[in-house]
């Protein structure tokens, strides 16, 4: 039988490893993308034999490796799921961007995202296959990171636009949004604040952040059967933080139910 195959980009992070493991349930193959080749292959490794996890170094932002991309994951099997979570912010503030972390912050965060839809398109179009982009409450409103935000609200938009064009072959296209996520980047700043996810906490109606299995298993859900007729949508994974605030509803109503 021709085995099924899922890739995913940005896979050596924590969000990327954990959605990789998550979509093995439901693939036989995850070809696992990243521009840092140890720490890819690394991940492969951890999450177990070469046979089901394939590692590949890849540049997301360059046409040519995205098509090298597509070549390796069609020798591999058919191609069911595409998942694009490569992603990264730089600058904090709209004062410190520059033009050149503008340009940088959207090349990953949503040209990426067009270049290797456009790789696979063909093989998803055969497989009646799923995109599913990782994208970020800042898509949705204002929390920082100005150039990234600008980036995953494209991102949000262009998910749409695959959805509507491309319904008609059977293809579905998704959008998840994470607020904050428990990952080594989060570590590090904790290390610096150790009570920043206690200052993070209080924002989220749960009383908690994101896991990475959290959002993994809201890559598998819109990828899987559950979902066959649900395409361009977003779907929040962020503990309520878009629902709103108890804090502020508490000052607004003066009501100690909050």
């Amino acid at each position: 039988m021709t085995r099924s195959v899922a890739i995913v980009t940005g896979a050596a992070g924590d969000i990327g490893r954990a959605i990789a493991r998550r979509l093995a349930d439901d693939h036989d193959v995850i070809l696992l993308i990243d521009i840092d080749a140890s720490a890819v292959q690394k991940a492969t490794e951890e999450l177990g034999p070469a046979e089901r996890f394939v590692p590949l170094k890849t540049d997301v932002t360059s046409e040519i490796d995205t098509a090298q991309m597509a070549k390796a994951a069609a020798g591999l099997g058919v191609v069911k799921t595409l998942v694009n979570n490569a992603g990264a912010a730089r600058a904090v503030s709209l004062h410190d961007t520059t033009p050149d972390i503008w340009r940088a912050d959207n090349a990953l965060n949503l040209e990426a995202a067009f270049l290797c839809f456009r790789a696979v398109e063909d093989m998803l179009k055969a497989s009646k296959g799923s995109l599913i982009n990782i994208a970020s409450v800042n898509g949705m409103a204002v929390f920082g990171h100005p150039a990234y935000s600008a980036a995953k609200a494209g991102l949000l938009h262009f998910t749409r636009l695959v959805a509507v064009e491309y319904g008609k072959f059977g293809i579905r296209a998704n959008a998840v949004a994470p607020g904050t996520v428990r990952t080594q980047a989060w570590e590090a700043r904790a290390n610096a604040n150790p009570n920043v996810f206690e200052e993070a906490r209080r924002w989220y109606p749960l009383q908690r952040v994101v896991d990475p299995a959290d959002v993994a298993n809201a890559v598998a859900f819109l990828a899987g059967p559950l979902a066959a007729a649900i395409t361009g949508i977003c779907l929040p994974v962020d503990c309520g933080l878009t629902a709103g605030q108890a804090e502020l509803a508490h000052t607004f109503s003066q009501s100690d139910h909050y």
